[in-house]
């Protein structure tokens, strides 16, 4: 049986499929569980503070309920710093950590070391980690016609976008698989389409931040007349690049690295796909809500900053603060 290994975050999975592993991306499957608020709350009567992401609480009950995984790659720099906390409880429970750190200068050797140390934990080598980024990157490129379908014909929703794009960071632990899932996706909005162009009458939404913990913000946007035409980190998981360098496409990767990096990318996409207004999702208790601050002052458009704390649908404030940035927008 093929060994699975979970992920915190995305990583280089070019290495993990190199191996031979699975690798699981523990968000994933933590936010479309059954009941994602029990898991949750399982995390807080192990001990786990009510002051600590929703996300961290999910995966740590996420992982030691799984049956077939034991061992996991965690970001230790590049993503959250409750990680390191969340490494030791698994190491507690006798699940197998390997760190992994994206240089915060984004700096080329550095990054390279991190790579060669996981092909070395996992006895595989550069020459087939270079054979699985031209495979991936053969699905990837069916990701990123989605999003080009999302928001310059409008036959992709915003939601259907999130989670095609999201599901690059495994593969959903079988490319070939995902990629007919892709297939199907361009398929039907190609059917349905017959010529569509982009409802002219949507306000045109740019989603920047983590993916949501919240599970029908997309839904409620779209149903008051908003457009969801960009998915900032969501789509860097597809790496939307053209580059043949494994280690240098983890490093345009802007995601772990500084917010500069992300609002580079942020601002061109605002301009390219015609943005008029940004909704920056951001966790509760996470390091991240301090970039609001840069955020706002850098980003030409307006922004509506929304903050999700538990799995569950948006609550009542939040909506009426959705009504209100969108009426803004539509005046």
């Amino acid at each position: 049986m093929t060994k699975k290994i979970g992920l915190t975050t995305t990583v280089p999975v070019e290495i993990l499929y190199a191996a031979g592993m699975v690798p699981v991306d523990l968000n994933n499957i933590f936010i479309a569980g059954d009941a994602p608020g029990k898991a949750v709350d399982s995390a807080e009567q192990a001990g786990f503070p009510r002051n600590v992401c929703g996300w961290i609480k999910g995966l740590y009950t996420t992982l030691l309920e799984s049956n077939d995984i034991r061992e996991v790659v965690a970001v230790t720099q590049g993503d959250c710093s409750n990680t390191h906390a969340l490494m030791e409880t698994w190491q507690l429970a006798g699940v197998r950590v390997y760190p992994f750190a994206f240089p915060y200068d984004r700096d080329y050797d550095l990054l390279k070391l991190q790579m060669e140390k996981l092909i070395s934990a996992f006895g595989t080598d550069w020459e087939q980690v270079h054979r699985w980024k031209r495979r991936l990157d053969q699905v990837r490129k069916k990701a990123w016609q989605i999003d080009q379908m999302t928001w310059e014909l409008g036959t992709i929703s915003g939601e259907k976008n999130h989670l095609a794009l999201v599901g690059c960071s495994d593969f959903n632990g079988d490319p070939d698989q995902y990629e007919r899932y892709l297939d199907d996706m361009i398929d039907d909005a190609k059917g349905s389409a017959n010529g569509a162009s982009p409802n002219a009458e949507a306000v045109r939404i740019g989603y920047i931040g983590v993916p949501p913990i919240t599970t029908d913000l997309y839904a409620y946007i779209e149903s008051m007349g908003g457009q969801v035409v960009f998915n900032e980190v969501q789509r860097q998981f597809a790496m939307p690049f053209h580059v043949d360098d494994v280690v240098e496409q983890y490093r345009m990767y802007t995601y772990p690295y500084s917010i500069f990096e992300r609002l580079r990318d942020i601002e061109a996409e605002v301009r390219r796909r015609n943005i008029q207004g940004i909704i920056h999702y951001t966790q509760s208790f996470c390091f991240r809500q301090i970039e609001d601050i840069i955020i706002r002052k850098q980003l030409p458009v307006p922004v509506l900053t929304l903050e999700g704390d538990r799995p569950g649908p948006l609550d009542a404030r939040s909506r009426m603060r959705v009504d209100a940035f969108l009426d803004m927008l539509q005046e």
